[in-house]
């Protein structure tokens, strides 16, 4: 199977699934069953072998190229599709009594449908060699994105969050497409190899360009929940159905650092760019860190939490960027999608049976339900960094990177702290699974798709928690 076509076939197969749900009748969740079954064959397609002198055809040449980063993430888009299909499958009670008002599920089928194109351009983006082709792809899964955060409409939260995902999405829009023609005018090119060797050159104005490089680090702080652009995402996870926050925390953040890695790293090689793009990364870096734990920490919903978390976890993986060590970033990334979807899964549960979203109704979970409470414990001490999680190695590549390259010593100092911030508002979690009183004594009945995501999850974490090594045997 060649490479380049993997897109094209999930772009064939979200446009059937479309077709057969116009022209289905009953419960719509076949939909996501027949979706995620789908993606799965695709994602199979991923690791059969490369035909021998595989290249990207001519036409497609300078918009797209395939290596094994970019076989990585498409790895990390179609994964997380598929789980966020599964998990919108069991959530579809709470859809469909914001979409159709009752339990028809008339109004879910195109939920089930969406994140199939949202899929096709995190692949893309993945691929993306151009400026043009990288905003694009973007597009493309940012107007995915406005659609299926707004999807539940008869809940004000979705429709709030839809409209300020919207209004925000569309201003880092405007700063990304500002700062392309910043960088064409500078380096009379879009296409990334002409960047590079115009940056290695070195004849170029460097005021002009470092403008057009602040404008696109503005641009993909937004995509990936960086400060100065990280305001939208605790309302719009907070209003947003939870599957599709998990999708926005999980998928949407890596693809925005894919890009940033792509756009960053001729900056990040040449000496005359090198010293500037380091330093706003850094600064970027450490208001982030501060600004996404402080605030967890005095959070009572859950959703929130998780919201400030991933802006917190953005300034980790900023760090690794600014040290130019995409491996550790990467495998950041990969470990978060574990540790984050089964605490979605777990959330997207409790959601159904409470009816609620903050902290509390988690209170005595480790009574109604030990596994559950079991999972989520696990992975609360992943996102904290406990050792013998695989979120440990995260943080410790991470840290490795940091003090290898010598980066400055209040940086270092703010991700220690924030490290130990970390350990406080993830594990009051914990304190309320355990140790306060559940409010009700029946216990929670797990659907067996929750129950086997959670297994396999929760085993994940475990073992690359101990040996990491099959993470970094796909990034070689």
């Amino acid at each position: 199977m060649s490479p380049h076509l993997l897109e094209f076939i999930t772009v064939g197969f979200g446009l059937i699934l479309l077709m057969v749900e116009a022209f289905s009748n009953g419960h719509r969740s076949r939909i996501g069953l027949i979706a995620a079954a789908g993606l799965t064959v695709i994602l199979s397609m991923l690791f059969c072998p490369t035909p021998e002198g595989y290249e990207v055809p001519t036409w497609m040449s300078r918009f797209y190229g395939y290596d094994s980063l970019a076989r990585f993430y498409k790895i990390i888009a179609l994964v997380s599709t598929i789980l966020v299909l599964l998990m919108a499958i069991d959530f579809r009670k709470v859809l469909s009594q914001y979409t159709s008002g009752d339990d028809s599920e008339s109004g879910t089928g195109e939920f089930y449908c969406l994140p199939i194109f949202a899929c096709a351009g995190l692949m893309w983006m993945a691929s993306a060699t151009d400026l043009v082709s990288i905003f694009v792809a973007l597009e493309l899964v940012t107007i995915t994105f406005y659609v299926m955060v707004a999807y539940m409409r008869r809940n004000v939260g979705s429709l709030e969050a839809g409209v300020k995902y919207l209004i925000l999405g569309a201003l880092s829009t405007g700063f990304l497409v500002y700062g392309i023609a910043w960088l064409y005018g500078t380096l009379g090119s879009t296409h990334l190899e002409a960047i590079t060797a115009a940056v290695h050159k070195g004849d170029f104005n460097p005021t002009f360009l470092l403008f057009g490089v602040s404008l696109i680090l503005i641009a993909l702080g937004f995509k990936v929940g960086a400060a100065p652009m990280q305001l939208w995402i605790p309302d719009v996870y907070q209003g947003a159905p939870t599957p599709i926050t998990a999708y926005l925390s999980v998928a949407s953040k890596a693809a925005g650092f894919v890009v940033l890695m792509h756009i960053i790293g001729p900056f990040l090689d040449a000496e005359a760019t090198r010293g500037p793009v380091v330093f706003i990364l850094l600064i970027m870096a450490g208001a982030t860190l501060v600004y996404g734990n402080l605030a967890a920490i005095s959070q009572s919903n859950f959703k929130r939490l998780l919201a400030y978390s991933s802006i917190a976890h953005a300034g980790f993986l900023l760090i690794g960027v600014a040290t130019s060590d995409f491996t550790s970033v990467s495998f950041y990334l990969a470990t978060y999608l574990l540790m984050t979807f089964a605490s979605f899964f777990v959330l997207a549960l409790v959601r159904s049976h409470e009816g609620s979203d903050e902290i509390d109704a988690f209170d005595g979970l480790g009574k109604r339900n030990p596994a559950v409470a079991f999972a989520l414990t696990i992975c609360m001490s992943a996102l904290a960094g406990i050792p013998l999680t695989a979120g440990f190695w995260g943080k410790f590549f991470i840290f490795k990177s940091a003090i290898t390259h010598n980066v400055s010593w209040w940086l270092i100092a703010i991700a220690f702290v924030s490290v130990a911030a970390g350990f406080y508002y993830y594990l009051k979690v914990v304190k309320a699974m355990y140790w306060n009183a559940p409010r009700r004594e029946n216990a929670i009945v797990v659907p067996v798709t929750t129950q086997a995501v959670l297994i396999v999850l929760t085993i994940a974490i475990l073992v690359l928690g101990i040996y990491p090594q099959p993470i970094l045997d796909l990034l070689k």
